[in-house]
């Protein structure tokens, strides 16, 4: 099973959340004299991101910094996580670190562009130190969404990059493969609100992985996962 950390409120968490990814990145820098590490978008991360870049403490040169997921827009787009990760995070002493991009240009995350988002993860130091995922009310994490027209390759295939189109997506999208995503350090997924406990109950119930794909990661073994949740 999952261990669940809970707390007070969002700064409480995104303080505690910052301090574990940050102790994996030294790990990593320590071990091997560089880190690596994937991050979610959306709503939820805001806070954590702005924490971690104000670690004066990392050598944030030695960091590569990428996405769990994308929407397939430029990151001039509001809608674009790259963009997220720049404004929250990759400012102040983060500045200096290495961000790798999914999106490749164009309309759709065709053969071309998954072929160039292929080459630009397999740059990044592997595995990751950290991977943190977040997680929709319709029980998807990263971008397999129920309904998704590649969800049994992303869930089950190599990888690395996977295109997805789902009817809870918007824009084409692309992700890292569930395989990808395991091979890292550390393995986190970041909640908040009584709303996202409820999903996270009934995922760790019966049902299939398809109707509620975050269940590929709560039911799967390679890899412990740390829930950090506040109200």
């Amino acid at each position: 099973m999952p261990e669940r950390f809970d707390f007070p409120d969002k700064s409480t968490l995104a303080k505690a959340l910052a301090e574990a990814v940050a102790n994996d990145l030294k790990a990593g820098i320590e071990e091997r004299g560089e880190a690596s590490i994937a991050v979610s978008g959306g709503s939820t991360p805001g806070k954590f991101f702005a924490a971690l870049g104000k670690r004066k403490d990392l050598d944030w040169e030695k960091v590569t910094v990428t996405l769990v997921d994308e929407r397939w827009v430029p990151d001039t787009s509001d809608r674009s996580n790259a963009m997220l990760v720049n404004e929250k995070m990759l400012q102040g002493p983060a500045a200096s670190a290495h961000f790798v991009p999914l999106y490749q240009g164009g309309d759709e995350p065709d053969a071309t562009g998954i072929a160039k988002a292929d080459a630009a993860i397999a740059a990044v130091p592997h595995p990751f130190d950290a991977v943190i995922l977040g997680m929709g009310n319709d029980g998807h994490t990263a971008s397999f969404f129920p309904g998704g027209d590649n969800l049994a390759e992303a869930l089950e295939g190599n990888g690395p990059v996977v295109a997805m189109h789902a009817p809870g997506a918007g824009e084409p999208r692309v992700t890292l493969s569930r395989k990808r995503l395991l091979e890292t350090r550390s393995l986190y997924l970041h909640i908040e609100g009584e709303g996202k406990v409820e999903v996270l109950e009934k995922a760790l119930g019966d049902g299939p992985v398809e109707d509620m794909p975050v269940r590929a990661i709560l039911r799967q073994t390679d890899k412990p996962l740390n829930i950090y949740w506040c109200p």
